[in-house]
């Protein structure tokens, strides 16, 4: 009887240990896993809840990142045209526009009247 009990755990132990049983689900007819299924699908529905939420968090990062590389983008843009229009904007820069079109006006040579009420 002995002799039996022996072969029988050896075939067990060739059983944990071969390629076929754990890929065709033996192992999980095993006592651990029948005992501990549901912590088993526990541990699985988080580890997919927190590969879905790393992914979205990445996504948002990426997101954030391009949307502010675009701000820095229109804020230079932004700075260009303000100083370009303070540079047009000087009494001698619209003089020398005026010249070049061809536009017949002359500077004030009074100044301007403050009317009171």
């Amino acid at each position: 009887m002995e002799a039996t009990d022996k072969t029988t755990n050896q075939d067990k132990k060739r059983k944990h240990f071969s390629f076929l049983y754990v890929l065709g689900g033996g192992f999980l007819k095993e006592d651990f896993f029948t005992r501990h299924t549901r912590m088993i699908v526990l541990v699985v529905i988080l580890i997919f809840f927190f590969i879905g939420n790393r992914y979205t968090c990445l996504q948002k990062l990426r997101e954030i990142d391009r949307l502010q590389q675009e701000l820095r983008d229109v804020r230079f843009e932004a700075l260009s045209i303000s100083s370009e229009l303070t540079g047009n904007s000087r009494q001698s820069q619209i003089e020398m526009l005026i010249e070049e079109q061809g536009i017949d006006l002359e500077g004030a040579t009074t100044p301007p009247y403050e009317l009171k009420k």
